[in-house]
């Protein structure tokens, strides 16, 4: 256990008076670690960390689980004295400010895309236990459900659903089907953009004979808002009032962001985190269930995901459809390769695949990360970590490829700054 946290948080952590903590010591008597990922000049993260504090001091002095667990704090601070100040009000230790390159790789990791932050992940794996420590913080301030592992979607979406005539169904009624959870509101422009493309999926999907069902969680500010949103929508939604179910979903899939639409299979296991990219990408529904494809052509409507973490890109001169067949080919095997291995180790992928041809949104791309006009280019892009690589080879072939991704994954790459 010790030596797998040492892996992920290095030998050392710092606290509020400058001394070291030992993180193989610490990793003896853990089951649970919470990333707190913040950063003082923010606002928001200087609210929650007087909530986490209280939590904290509450779970410290009362639960019988107190020993097993720590917070560590993961900053964004580019001032030392900022980050020193905002330490000194933690009764938990950081990592220490100059450890950027620790620090980036968690935010990479766990998929941080917004601040605060608060991850939950298990001392001996690192595997994400709840990816929505800040409605934990919330909605168990006693701490009495520690460790606060995942449900199974049946158990967290349990009782009556609403059809927009008002009548209810159970959520029983659900069993067989591939699911939708839609998170969303109405006073987000994006939300009510994707909400009247997801109306007509929904029908091509329904009539093309899949069990299909949507379940709204409503982020609206008021139960009006609700209910003039709702009223736009054919599918099933959580009943406003009912707080606390749509809040243990929002904790359930760790939503950082709206609109989200995650896509489960008959069984509630998640296909997709990323529905709303597919409903864009593929109007006429050919691809549903949408099952995570290893290599994507790059375009405006899944361009988001390169900020979610390292994305290899193969830039290749095409500009008719259909010719970026043959880049997909060459690096789809590897893909494949790496998502198997870290799906059968039950983590995310550490590295996403696309491939671009000669448009706007490639030349955006370029023009943003500085990368040369060549044709075919291998690089991955580590937008977070405002960080590239580029292999500068003659030819590009499978084993090129491939040596590049392990090299990348083994550190041993240098990087370009963006």
């Amino acid at each position: 256990m010790s030596e797998f946290l040492v892996s992920l948080l290095g030998e050392r952590l710092v606290n509020s008076e400058k001394a070291e903590v030992d993180v193989q010591s610490l990793g003896a008597r853990l089951s649970l670690v919470g990333l707190f990922f913040g950063c003082s000049l923010n606002a928001p993260c200087k609210q929650f960390n007087g909530s986490l504090c209280e939590f904290y001091g509450r779970f410290k002095k009362a639960s019988e689980h107190k020993d097993k667990l720590e917070i560590v704090f993961v900053s964004s601070d580019q001032d030392q004295k900022h980050w020193q100040d905002f330490l000194q009000e933690m009764p938990w230790p950081a990592l220490p400010f100059k450890d950027r390159h620790k620090k980036m790789k968690l935010w990479n990791k766990y998929k941080v895309t917004s601040i605060p932050s608060l991850v939950f992940v298990d001392a001996a794996t690192g595997k994400v236990v709840c990816r929505n420590g800040l409605l934990v913080v919330r909605d168990d301030p006693k701490g009495l459900e520690f460790p606060w592992g995942p449900k199974p979607f049946a158990e967290v979406v349990a009782g009556p659903l609403l059809r927009n005539n008002r009548q209810t169904t159970d959520s029983s009624s659900l069993e067989g089907h591939y699911v939708g959870v839609y998170f969303s509101a109405h006073w987000c422009p994006p939300c009510r953009s994707l909400t009247r493309v997801l109306v007509e999926s929904y029908r091509i999907i329904k009539e093309s004979g899949h069990k299909f069902e949507i379940i709204f969680v409503s982020a609206d500010r008021s139960e009006e808002s609700f209910k003039q949103y709702f009223s736009e929508m054919p599918w099933l939604a959580i009943p406003y009032s009912d707080e606390a179910r749509r809040s243990r979903l929002n904790r359930l899939y760790g939503i950082q962001g709206i609109p989200t639409l995650i896509l489960l299979d008959a069984d509630g296991h998640v296909i997709t985190r990323q529905g709303r990219v597919e409903v864009l990408n593929d109007p006429e529904c050919q691809l549903f269930p949408w099952h995570p494809r290893p290599v994507l052509e790059l375009s405006e409507a899944n361009a988001a995901q390169l900020h979610e973490g390292p994305c290899l890109v193969l830039f290749v001169d095409a500009e008719e459809e259909g010719e970026l067949e043959p880049a997909k080919e060459l690096i789809q095997p590897i893909a494949e390769k790496l998502m198997a291995k870290y799906k059968a180790k039950e983590e995310e992928t550490p590295l996403l695949f696309f491939v671009a041809g000669e448009d706007d949104m490639s030349d955006s791309l370029r023009d943003y990360t500085n990368l040369p006009e060549a044709a075919p280019l291998l690089t991955i892009l580590d937008m977070s970590a405002r960080a590239k690589y580029v292999r500068d080879v003659e030819e590009i072939t499978p084993a090129v490829v491939e040596q590049f991704v392990n090299e990348f994954l083994a550190e041993k790459l240098k990087p370009e700054p963006i």
